[in-house]
């Protein structure tokens, strides 16, 4: 697995748990475990934007660490 596919599976991932914890947070009545949710969830956030940009940098200075389907979508537009 390459550098650029750990990159878009870490994001995947971080995705799916930030998507986790605002569905907690819209299932509990509790007020307090809404909150903790909804923090991560803001935490998680600012992780993937993060992770996304530096994901970005890697692409561009390592063109061959972009997703296959990254690559096909630009070859299509």
């Amino acid at each position: 697995m390459t550098v650029g596919n750990k990159l878009h599976q870490t994001l995947a991932s971080l995705r799916s748990a930030k998507a986790d914890m605002e569905t907690f947070a819209l299932e509990t009545q509790d007020k307090n475990a809404q909150q903790l949710f909804s923090n991560g969830a803001r935490q998680l956030e600012q992780l993937i934007n993060s992770v996304s940009g530096r994901t970005n940098y890697v692409e561009k200075q390592e063109p061959q660490y972009k997703s296959k389907q990254k690559m096909q979508n630009r070859k299509n537009q």
